[in-house]
């Protein structure tokens, strides 16, 4: 029977069991993400360790992104860094927003079903490697973690409905709550003391001597961040080496100039409950002074907004298509911003054309959808124009410059951002909030910087989905759009594009009919993936549809195609297979052109390639001979032909993984063709990339047929 709990107790039972795991392993920082509903993200529930502020760019994480925790998840394994180094090689993009030494374990949370993954770190002082009882006991701890998130589950409301993450004790030190305990815990740190801060980077102690060096009294400092109440220490410089010492649990030591000329040493020393800082005066010849800053100029960005600009760059910079972007900003940059909607727009004709959006309803979206961009319903046109972003923090605002506006949309704050590339306007990104929101410099600096990366990425991604519908079509128009019906024979083909690229090739495939008796069938593949391959393609299989309609014999067929590619002098190759099956005779006569054999199953399941001496490329030596090859046509027999793509692996025989297809297709249900195929290329393509195009056609003699 399920019952409504009191939250408050059954996230303190869970927060148990977390906090647990974490001093049971030995780590010093501890994270529980859960999956959301749609299982595409991951959120952050629990944290541990370290203040919730750290953690504020990896709040949400894309399920698909390269990451140690996505990957325990995704493949359900657990996953092992051992050091920095192993981090930049096998996560560069983790590494990149995560340059501290540590090593690392990411472990997913299944039980009756799958919650999402516990992430552990420990200093790079640990060894490089894990033990097999480590890894027993991480294992048994994801599954108590399971078993707790499903006993809350059963007594109320899902967990990881979103929300800020909580922070857990670890329940080992001495969390420094006030002055006293502060006090006791630098003096066991540190012989002589300065100063502490907490988890979160506030000061919670300062002796005299700091005060005096610091140039504040402690009142005025404690509870406060360093780089907010000392202006000389705003430098995003100091706050990271706060967070390195933070991550590594590593002492980490910089100096600072406070001014006008007093050069300060700062030494942190990390554990688990804070960080004592011991502070020095130094006579030693300073390094170079920070540049200077003008009394308005805005504060620099804080290191985590720094961090969280990194990480989204970089996953922008993966992006392919316009959907891509749009999920993206949709999945990660409005959860880092806080948003609750958001509207990213193209400049297409003197309007703004909508092509994607969140928290929007239908018919709000059809209302701004092709507005002009002189609107006055929407600032969003003229800061396109001017290429000055916009910020409303509340209702009032808005109204002041845009009263129409509020008669579409019911948020209550909105950042309207520009979207140019070297002036040219490309389209808008509008964030908006259900409540009022103060936009800080600091945040609308990374915004704005933000922009500048999405404009880049729309602009890339809607070039990319040009090019790609242009290949589809150009792909579509030279391959057969139906297969003719043939007498006795049962057909089914496919072709696939490599998975990167413009997704055109060179593969082919074709299928004629000679009269009531025979039929021909062809398969063939010009080197390249472009429009030049696409061409000689068509090229190749309108001169091999001439020559077989005249009923030419098949080694005729390809010297005929041959002769007229070596006039035509292409720099491309191409390799071709032809076979004539004569039902009357019951015969196949096969010719190739340096292609891959045929596979021949026979109705008892024998499978084989069929032995076809292969003559030169097409379009190289335009004497060549094509030798042919005859075998029987069997009632109930499946001939398979096929392009390289299918069978070429590296570092793999190609021999081999020709012999591999055959066992499979001798396997293999042969009920339904179309089936068929679709399990010869998953069996092929288990990694889901594919380095070139791959084109198969299957043909069947029904048995019984004449």
């Amino acid at each position: 029977m399920t019952s409504t709990g009191d939250p408050a107790t059954d996230t303190a039972e869970l927060d148990a069991v977390f906090a647990e795991t974490v001093r049971r392993t030995g780590a010093t920082i501890g994270a529980l993400y859960l999956l959301a509903p749609d299982e595409r993200m991951l959120r952050l529930e629990a944290l541990c360790g370290v203040g919730a502020g750290m953690a504020a760019p990896w709040e949400t994480v894309s399920l698909a992104a390269p990451a140690p925790l996505t990957d325990a998840v995704r493949h359900d394994r657990l996953v092992w860094v051992g050091s920095q180094e192993e981090m930049a090689r096998s996560y560069p993009r983790t590494a990149m927003v995560l340059p501290y030494p540590l090593a690392l374990v990411a472990a997913p949370v299944t039980g009756l079903r799958r919650w999402g993954g516990l992430l552990l770190m420990w200093p790079a002082t640990r060894p490089p490697y894990m033990t097999g009882r480590e890894r027993a006991n991480i294992a048994s701890s994801c599954r108590r973690v399971a078993r707790a998130l499903e006993e809350a589950a059963d007594r109320g409301p899902p967990l990881g409905a979103g929300g800020r993450a909580r922070v857990v004790p670890a329940g080992t030190g001495r969390p420094s709550t006030s002055p006293e305990t502060a006090v006791a815990d630098f003096v066991e740190r540190l012989p002589g003391g300065s100063c502490a801060l907490d988890l979160e980077g506030r000061f919670t102690f300062l002796s005299a001597g700091a005060c005096e060096l610091l140039g504040v009294d402690a009142g005025r400092l404690l509870g406060t961040l360093p780089w907010q109440s000392l202006r000389w220490l705003d430098d995003p410089t100091y706050e990271d080496r706060y967070r390195a010492a933070v991550i590594s649990r590593a002492p980490v030591a910089f100096t600072a100039c406070r001014p006008p000329d007093q050069w300060l040493e700062f030494h942190l020393y990390p554990d688990d409950s804070g960080i004592s800082v011991r502070i020095v005066s130094t006579s030693e010849e300073p390094p170079p002074a920070p540049a200077h800053r003008s009394a308005g100029a805005a504060a620099p960005t804080r290191a985590g907004r720094l961090y969280q600009l990194t990480h989204l760059a970089a996953t922008l910079s993966e992006v392919v298509g316009v959907q891509d972007v749009i999920d993206l900003v949709a999945d990660q940059i409005m959860p880092a911003f806080g948003a609750q909607g958001l509207v990213l727009s193209a400049a297409e004709g003197g309007r703004l054309r909508i092509t994607g959006h969140s928290g929007y309803s239908s018919e709000t979206i059809e209302r701004l959808d092709g507005l002009p961009l002189d609107t006055r319903l929407t600032p969003a046109g003229r800061a396109l124009s001017t290429g000055i972003p916009a910020f409303f923090a509340d209702r009032e605002e808005m109204r002041r410059t845009y009263p129409e506006a509020l008669q579409i949309s019911s948020a209550h704050a909105w950042a309207f951002l520009p979207l140019v590339i070297s002036g040219r306007p490309v389209g808008c990104c509008v964030l908006s909030y259900d409540h009022p929101h103060e936009f800080p410099a600091e945040e609308r600096a990374v915004m704005t910087s933000l922009a500048g990366l999405i404009a880049q990425a729309l602009d890339r991604a809607r070039l990319y989905d040009t090019k790609h519908e242009i290949a589809r079509g150009l792909q579509a128009a030279l391959l057969p759009r139906t297969l003719p019906e043939v007498g006795g024979l049962t057909v089914a083909a496919r072709y696939m594009p490599a998975t990167r690229g413009m997704e055109i090739g060179g593969d082919f495939y074709d299928l004629v009919r000679l009269g009531d008796t025979a039929a021909a069938a062809v398969i063939g593949d010009v080197q390249g993936h472009n429009v030049a391959a696409a061409a000689l393609m068509g090229q190749v299989r309108t001169a091999v549809r001439a020559h077989a309609a005249l009923g030419t014999p098949p080694g005729q067929v390809l010297a005929g195609t041959n002769r007229l590619l070596a006039d035509f002098g292409p720099d491309l190759f191409t390799s071709c297979l032809y076979a004539r099956l004569d039902f009357s005779r019951r015969s196949i006569t096969l010719a190739s052109a340096g292609h891959p054999p045929p596979l021949l199953r026979l109705p008892g399941g024998d499978t084989r390639p069929v032995v076809v001496p292969p003559g030169p490329l097409l379009g190289i030596l335009p004497d060549a001979v094509f030798p042919v090859t005859e075998i029987a046509l069997v009632p109930g027999m499946i001939l398979a032909f096929y392009t390289d793509g299918l069978v070429e692996r590296p570092g793999v025989d190609l021999d081999d993984s020709i012999t591999a297809l055959a066992r499979h297709l001798a396997r293999a249900d042969d009920r339904d063709l179309d089936l068929l195929i679709d399990d010869l290329v998953s069996e092929a393509d288990t990694t889901g990339q594919r380095a070139d195009d791959i084109a198969l056609l299957l043909l069947q003699h029904r048995a019984g047929a004449r």
